[in-house]
């Protein structure tokens, strides 16, 4: 367990980013908290601003508007760089290099380094030191480019996307080393990921984002304890009035609802507790304009909810 007065793993107030003048906003108004020592899933759909968020933890880009702390530091700074790394889906290596050269790199630009934990995740890949990294396959490539990512001993790391090219057999191994570094060091890790079905057993906190705004930052647990998937008849549906509807569809009569309650919950619905998967779904699938849900009263449009709702509290976060 971390202390009460250390500062967040990552924590925004007010955070944008647009990288020209005259385009959209990539990130806008975002303030958010990560707490030290989590397993963070950073989730949104494509273009939401997930990558742009963990370049701007890195300190490779800067806010337009706001601010973004890792670790209490202002990224970019020697403080941030020694603490915090990022592996991206890009991978960057020298192709020449042999692995061992690599990992000798590693230990000459970072101020500590710890060579067996990167000689270790490398050996656990089978992968032989003299071998050139150019001729890996790229999930050995992927475990040279961890790595170097967990030689530099960071107390934050950053990955945007490093497995999503990768088999699922693949993807488990390496997942499996980043869970023993989280375990066994305490380090912070948020990672951007598509794959929803592999955060449920991973992943302890989710910041998600919805066309560059926040729209959740919370505990998994609480997450998932706080909404229910309800199934009651289209017409004469009980009222939801009170309860945020996340997203709701219907199929002929019957109307299926994810819901973030707030309180007792009355009527006659068929109760079921939802998945993480489920939850982000739910959220992503939410317009962030309008997220009211109202009776139909048109015939020609069946696919449109039937129970009323209030907007998300948490757009606004």
């Amino acid at each position: 367990m971390t202390g009460p007065t250390e500062p967040a793993a990552l924590s925004a107030t007010g955070l944008g980013h647009r990288y020209r003048a005259r385009a959209g906003w990539a990130l806008e108004d975002c303030t958010f908290t990560v707490p030290r020592g989590r397993v963070t899933a950073l989730v949104g759909r494509n273009g939401a601003g997930k990558s742009t968020l963990l370049h701007l933890a890195a300190g490779l880009l800067r806010p337009t508007t706001g601010r973004v702390r890792v670790l209490g530091a202002a990224p970019g700074t020697p403080e941030a760089r020694a603490r915090v790394s990022l592996l991206t889906q890009e991978k960057p290596l020298y192709p020449r290099f042999t692995v061992a050269d690599t990992l000798r790199m590693g230990a000459r630009l970072n101020r500590v380094w710890d060579r067996e934990a990167a000689e270790r995740t490398v050996r656990e890949g089978n992968i032989a030191l003299d071998a050139r990294v150019g001729e890996l396959s790229p999930g050995r490539r992927a475990r040279v480019a961890l790595a170097l990512a967990l030689g530099k001993r960071p107390d934050l790391l950053l990955l945007d996307e490093p497995l999503s090219n990768l088999d699922p057999l693949v993807r488990g191994e390496i997942m499996a080393t980043l869970m023993a570094e989280a375990a066994e060091h305490g380090t912070s890790i948020v990672m951007s990921s598509h794959v929803l079905s592999e955060l449920e057993q991973t992943c302890d906190w989710v910041v998600l984002l919805r066309e560059g705004r926040m729209a959740l930052s919370e505990d998994t647990d609480e997450l998932r304890t706080g909404h229910v998937l309800l199934t009651g008849h289209r017409d004469g549906a009980p009222d939801l009035a009170g309860h945020t509807v996340v997203h709701a569809r219907t199929n002929g009569r019957q109307l299926t609802a994810l819901v973030r309650l707030a309180g007792e919950l009355a009527g006659d619905w068929q109760v079921r507790r939802p998945s993480l998967e489920d939850v982000l779904i739910g959220h992503l699938r939410t317009e962030p304009e309008e997220n009211e849900v109202k009776h139909p009263t048109d015939p020609a449009h069946p696919t449109q909810p039937t129970a009323p709702t209030h907007r998300n509290h948490e757009d606004a976060a």
